[in-house]
């Protein structure tokens, strides 16, 4: 555990941790300093060094720092970079700008802005930028670089094996870290290195997981709150990722036509899928009343988008409440739409375009778990 400055102080450092860039909170077993860390959704407590990690994201941003507003400088502040440590000004009433924490060289901070900054002119969506800055950000710190001109290939063979095999990160991470690379040094141009020959790892070839019909229904009825209800419905009904169910504005429902129109989805294209009829009358009822301003599924501020933390929290209670005990996720509603119409005989090439997938290649992974395919088969043990 952190030495701490004084018996009631709290030291924060910028902390990585189960692939997800965030603050620890490192503080006295204290009720009165560690409950207000505690009560926001997505903090987990580290025990081996008594601190709370916070993912850094807008949200729990403004969060911390209402948290900071109610301590009200009756505690000292201190922050921790790699050999120092030290207190955070009384003046300063919140979370310090996460630049506080940057400790790796400042030509490696200013190039991953550039690339940044090319990333959002070229029009990619918000989560690849964010997900090429923390894989860039923590591989170039591993290695302290000055410059991302100190990048050598090599560096990317003892990263794998010090830092992401050594703590059991996945394969996914790893490609994502990769094509990070490649994209950056594509924009930098750096024609004494050929990036392309940088090595992907092995693909895991991973079945989806399904629920039952009866297990989807369950949890889809289990919320008593009709806004709730309808999110989690609205997701099945229509095979909805996260993310195009919280960007739905109410103008995207086609009652007369009954369609649904999903704006710039996954790989920016849009595309429609049929709404069935009794959902219809179900969002009907939930417009009369909530009277949402803007998006469909508004948070507790009017014309403010759900957030997808609550919206999993709502997944999470609703399995609780009909005793589901898999690890399940708003994904697997996908899924098991997909699942479901290919089990009712629905046509792949459709439910390729219901999903919006660019390849059938992808859509075909789900006749490897569709019941009604598998129990076509006849196991040559019944001919014995």
């Amino acid at each position: 555990m952190r030495q701490l400055p004084k018996p009631d102080a709290i030291v924060i450092q910028k902390l990585e941790y189960q692939e997800k860039f965030g603050f620890g909170f490192t503080m006295a077993n204290n009720p009165e300093l560690y409950r207000p860390f505690r009560n926001i959704l997505s903090s987990k407590y580290i025990t081996s060094t008594n601190t709370w990690f916070i993912e850094y994201t807008d949200e729990n941003r403004k969060s911390i720092d209402e948290v900071f507003k109610t301590f009200n400088n009756q505690h000292p502040i201190y922050l921790a970079l790699p050999g120092k440590t030290y207190p955070l000004p009384d003046s300063y009433n919140g979370l310090p700008n996460w630049e506080y924490f940057e400790v790796m060289g400042e030509g490696c901070l200013r190039d991953i802005k550039k690339l940044s900054d090319w990333m959002e002119h070229k029009r990619y969506s918000f989560s690849s930028i964010n997900n090429y800055k923390k894989a860039l950000g923590l591989f170039f710190r591993h290695f302290n670089y000055e410059s991302i001109q100190d990048f050598k290939k090599e560096d990317l063979i003892q990263y794998n094996r010090e830092y992401i095999l050594g703590n059991q990160l996945s394969g996914s991470f790893q490609n994502t870290l990769i094509s990070a690379l490649k994209l950056l040094f594509k924009v930098y141009k750096r024609p004494d290195q050929d990036f392309e020959l940088l090595e992907r790892p092995k693909r895991a070839h991973s079945l989806p997981n399904i629920l039952s019909k009866e297990e989807v229904k369950a949890i889809i009825l289990a919320p008593i709150n009709l806004k709730h209800r309808m999110m989690l419905m609205t997701i099945y009904a229509c095979g909805l990722r996260r993310g195009e169910l919280l960007n739905l504005v109410p103008s995207d429902i086609q009652s007369n036509r009954n369609l649904l129109l999903i704006r710039m989805a996954k790989g920016r294209r849009d595309r429609v899928v049929p709404i069935p009829n009794s959902l219809i009358g179900q969002l009907r009822e939930y417009f009369r009343y909530y009277k949402p301003k803007k998006y469909l599924f508004e948070g507790l501020k009017p014309g403010e988008k759900y957030s997808e933390r609550s919206l999993q929290m709502v997944l999470k209670s609703a399995c609780d409440k009909a005793r589901i005990r898999k690890p399940v996720t708003l994904h697997w509603l996908r899924h098991s739409f997909a699942t479901h119409l290919l089990e009712r005989g629905t046509d792949i090439r459709f439910i390729q375009e219901l999903l919006g997938h660019q390849s059938t290649k992808t859509t075909q992974i789900y006749t490897h778990v569709s019941q009604r395919s598998l129990n076509e088969i006849r196991s040559p043990f019944e001919d014995l």
